[in-house]
């Protein structure tokens, strides 16, 4: 089993913005001493979300602080990133940290429309938008000349310097939730990660991903490692008992869960409006905040005594996963108790899958 950190923390004032970012660095740092395989770093804009708000910025202070643990986003939302730019600050990530990177992709949130607007751009063309960068960011990397005559860029570079640590590039990792992807991914042969998918629908996703894998042609070492890499997202929580760590996840998913309604309800704008058959009852503010949370707590969440935590993560090791992404710092909860939680996690989870 893979164990990656991952943060998806608020700072609920302007005032609070220094101590939280240090904090959360403090946090992923403590994540590489407690045993952690690697951190995962998200990318949020205006309102106080992932803390940092630029992960890229934010990991090269991890990189410098650390020397096993790898880094990865989950994810960087390529529309709001110009590609030349985005693939000469990897470039030099991936050399600061020795190749220890990952880059997860994707083509920007589909709930906050607002960050869109606040990088001048808005959400209809965010597909295009993350392929054609998408693009850009690979070829530049591994051409020399490089030209470019797109739909939104047109690039003329004699050469990318510092070229990347990793040969070729950096793993670029993708997204996935609907059952096209999975098996679109496993033909292609990129390494995926996905959202908190009930551990029922799990074993038919990651079965999509290998039937994918075999049908792309990747010989037996490929698909074993891919398999073994992919990262399913939890949130983990682990305390002294199990009532003790239910109480206080349920305080921080609501904190985030009234963040997160206010902030969309406040600044989308008023032409924007979420598919409906996107939202599940965590995310529809329809649903009341005990039954959206609740939600949560049954689909997408490991809490509890180590023992009670270790009995969650034999069940998804069972379900085929060997890759756990967990979310172990959210919304505004107490740094102290999320220290706490990731040493109960370190001391007496890991070494049990090991």
């Amino acid at each position: 089993m893979q164990f990656g950190w991952l943060t998806l923390a608020l700072s609920p004032s302007p005032e609070e913005d220094y101590p939280r970012i240090e904090q959360q660095l403090a946090q992923a740092c403590y994540a590489e001493e407690v045993g952690f395989d690697d951190i995962w770093l998200t990318e949020h804009y205006f309102t106080g979300e992932s803390v940092y708000n630029d992960p890229i910025t934010f990991a090269s202070a991890v990189a410098a602080r650390t020397s096993r643990v790898r880094i990865g986003f989950a994810v960087i939302q390529m529309p709001f990133h110009h590609p030349v730019q985005l693939a000469v600050q990897l470039s030099l990530l991936d050399n600061i940290s020795r190749g220890r990177l990952d880059i997860g992709v994707g083509r920007g949130t589909i709930y906050n429309e607002y960050e869109f607007v606040g990088y001048g751009l808005r959400s209809d063309d965010s597909r295009a938008r993350m392929d054609e960068a998408l693009e850009v960011l690979v070829r530049a990397w591994t051409e020399a000349p490089f030209t470019h005559r797109g739909t939104y860029y047109q690039i003329d570079i004699p050469a990318l310097r510092p070229r990347p640590y990793q040969k070729p590039h950096p793993p670029i990792w993708r997204s996935v939730v609907s059952p096209a992807s999975f098996t679109e991914c496993g033909r292609l042969g990129v390494p995926i990660m996905t959202v908190r998918i009930p551990l029922e629908r799990l074993r038919e996703r990651l079965k999509l991903y290998e039937e994918g894998l075999v049908e792309g042609g990747h010989d037996a070492a490929t698909q074993q490692r891919l398999m073994q890499q992919a990262a399913i997202w939890r949130n983990v929580h682990v305390a002294e008992s199990d009532a003790q760590a239910e109480d206080e996840l349920i305080a921080a998913l609501l904190e985030t869960r009234h963040h997160m309604t206010h902030s969309r309800s406040a600044f989308n704008p008023a032409d924007f409006h979420v598919d409906s058959a996107l939202l599940n009852p965590w995310a529809n503010p329809e649903v009341p905040d005990d039954e959206g949370v609740r939600y949560v707590l049954e689909t997408g969440s490991i809490y509890g005594t180590p023992k009670h935590v270790s009995g969650q993560i034999e069940e998804l090791r069972d379900a085929g996963v060997h890759h756990v992404m967990c979310q172990m710092s959210f919304g505004d909860m107490a740094h102290d108790k999320i220290i706490a939680s990731m040493r109960r996690f370190g001391e007496h989870v890991i070494p049990a899958f090991q």
